[in-house]
């Protein structure tokens, strides 16, 4: 991973398009082997997730290209690679494993990360899960409590404020405040570049492999309900 950061802070420092043309040798390398270990990250996802069998990697990466329409910052590349492996792809509206690759700061985008889950679930989904937590809250926090033994921790960041009064005393309150079931831990360069990277992922995404089996069986429920 060396080589794509390399890249990566190089584009950061000289984020136009006149640099990234003159260097687009350089980004195809990065490109490429970024690319490489996605393929075995995704092929190693299948063998424990059997409902991403048969994603190319198109299936599961991003162009580098930002789109600026609605944005301040008009730079036109990401600094950042990444993969996200779930049921149908990255389109899909389904939960499931994201690897990114980034330089530059702290949190997201500009930081290294890992992540299970998703960002965007239709109001069914969190109907369904609010409901499954007040008649075994358990569960949910087994998911939890196994994904933080590896660091991961939720994302409250758009989590409701209060809970009905109803539910002022309920011991899984703050999992009931919850609109986005997303498990994250940033990685510093010395983590995405250990030589056994890829082990490390495969062994942190297959232990959270029930929470994303959870999470696509009520996805999928809804999908079906529609």
């Amino acid at each position: 991973m060396k080589e794509i950061i390399k890249f990566l802070r190089d584009l950061q420092k000289n984020n136009n398009t006149e640099w990234f043309h003159a260097h687009r040798k350089e980004y195809e390398a990065a490109r490429d082997q970024f690319g490489q270990f996605a393929m075995k990250l995704i092929a190693g996802v299948a063998q424990f997730d059997k409902s991403t069998e048969g994603l190319e990697l198109k299936d599961c990466t991003y162009r580098i290209n930002r789109d600026i329409r609605f944005s301040a910052d008009k730079s036109p590349y990401k600094t950042h690679f990444g993969v996200f492996i779930s049921p149908g792809g990255k389109k899909s509206g389904h939960a499931g494993y994201y690897f990114h690759l980034s330089v530059g700061g702290t949190g997201y985008p500009d930081e290294s990360m890992i992540a299970i889950g998703h960002y965007c679930y239709d109001k069914k989904v969190v109907e369904i899960v609010r409901e499954d937590l007040q008649d075994d809250g358990k569960r949910f926090d087994k998911y939890i409590q196994t994904a933080a033994k590896d660091g991961l921790r939720l994302d409250y960041t758009d989590a409701l404020k209060k809970v009905p009064k109803d539910l002022t005393d309920f011991p899984y309150k703050d999992y009931w405040r919850l609109k986005t079931y997303c498990l994250d831990k940033p990685l510093d360069d010395s983590f995405v570049c250990d030589e056994h990277l890829l082990e490390h992922l495969l062994d942190i995404f297959k232990r959270n492999q029930p929470f994303i089996a959870y999470l696509n069986q009520v996805i999928d429920y809804t999908k079906e309900e529609d």
